[in-house]
C-alpha cells in the first residue's frame, strides 16, 4: 500500500486573467501532518478549495488513497475520506455537543454513529462536555467540537483551515498536541493551513510555502526556514 493518502497535480484555479493557484503539485502521507503558509491572498485556502471539490478545477487532478476523485463533489469525496474545517466554526449552537456529534455521525455511517460519536468525544476530550449546548461552551472547545465533526466517520485525510483563529496560546498549544495524537492514534494525515508559526513549524512533518498562487517553497521545517527566499518574503529577514 502507498504510503501517499493525497496527491494535487498541477492544480490550477483560473478566474479570468487572475490566476489565483497557478500549477501547484502536493503531496500527503499516511499519518503525516502537511502546514501551508503564505501571505494572505498567496492561494492556500484556493487550494484547499480545490482539493475538496469546492472549486472547479481550470486544469489539474487530485487523486485520493489512489483514485482519481477530480470530478467527484464534495460530499462523494467526504464519503471516500476526504474531509475539512472551515475559518469559522460550522456547530449549532443550540444543539448538545454529543447530538451533532451523533447526527453528524449518523449522516457518515448509520451503522457506526453510536461508537463513532463515542470515539470522537473521547478522542477530543469532550465527553465531559457531551450534554452542554455549545453556545455555553468557551471558544476553544468550540474549536475541538468543530474537528470533532470533521473526524466523523474517520476521514483518511483532514484538511484544516485556520483551526487556531482566535485561540489564546494555550488553547493553539492544547488543540496542536490533539492534532498530533490524532495522526498517531488514527492515523489521519493533515493538510494544515495556519498563520500560527509557532504552531505550524512546531508540529508539521513538511511545509509548502505559497507566494501569489505558486510554490516557492517545499520541505522540512528547517529547509524552509532557512530558505532565504521564505525569510525574505515571509518570515522576515532576521527569522
Amino acid at each position: 500500500m502507498s504510503d501517499v493518502v493525497l496527491q494535487a497535480t498541477d492544480v490550477a484555479i483560473h478566474y479570468g486573467g487572475v490566476k489565483a493557484v497557478d500549477g501547484v503539485d502536493l503531496r500527503l502521507e499516511r499519518g503525516k501532518i502537511r502546514g501551508l503558509i503564505g501571505p494572505n491572498g498567496a492561494g492556500k485556502s484556493t487550494v484547499i478549495d480545490a482539493i475538496t471539490g469546492r472549486r472547479r478545477l481550470t486544469r489539474g487532478q487530485v487523486h485520493l488513497l489512489g483514485q482519481n476523485v477530480s470530478a467527484l463533489d464534495v460530499r462523494a469525496r467526504r464519503q471516500r475520506g476526504l474531509s475539512r474545517s472551515f475559518q469559522r466554526t460550522s456547530i449549532f449552537g443550540g444543539m448538545t455537543v454529543r447530538r451533532q456529534v451523533e447526527l453528524a455521525s449518523h449522516m457518515m455511517d448509520p451503522a457506526n454513529a453510536e461508537a463513532d460519536t463515542r470515539d470522537v468525544l473521547r478522542e477530543l476530550a469532550l465527553e465531559p462536555l457531551g450534554d452542554v449546548l455549545a453556545n455555553d461552551l468557551g471558544y476553544g472547545e468550540q474549536r475541538r467540537l468543530d474537528l470533532a465533526l470533521a473526524l466523523v466517520g474517520r476521514p483518511a485525510v483532514l484538511l484544516l483551515d485556520e483551526p487556531m483563529a482566535g485561540l489564546s496560546v494555550q488553547e493553539s498549544h492544547d488543540l496542536a498536541k490533539h492534532l498530533q495524537a490524532l495522526t498517531t492514534r488514527r492515523n489521519v494525515s493533515v493538510l494544515l493551513v495556519e498563520h500560527d508559526m509557532d504552531v505550524v513549524f512546531g508540529i508539521s512533518n513538511v511545509i509548502t510555502v505559497f507566494e501569489l498562487g505558486r510554490v516557492i517553497a517545499d520541505g522540512s521545517p528547517a529547509s524552509v526556514r532557512a530558505n532565504p527566499r521564505v525569510r525574505e518574503a515571509y518570515l522576515g529577514s532576521t527569522a
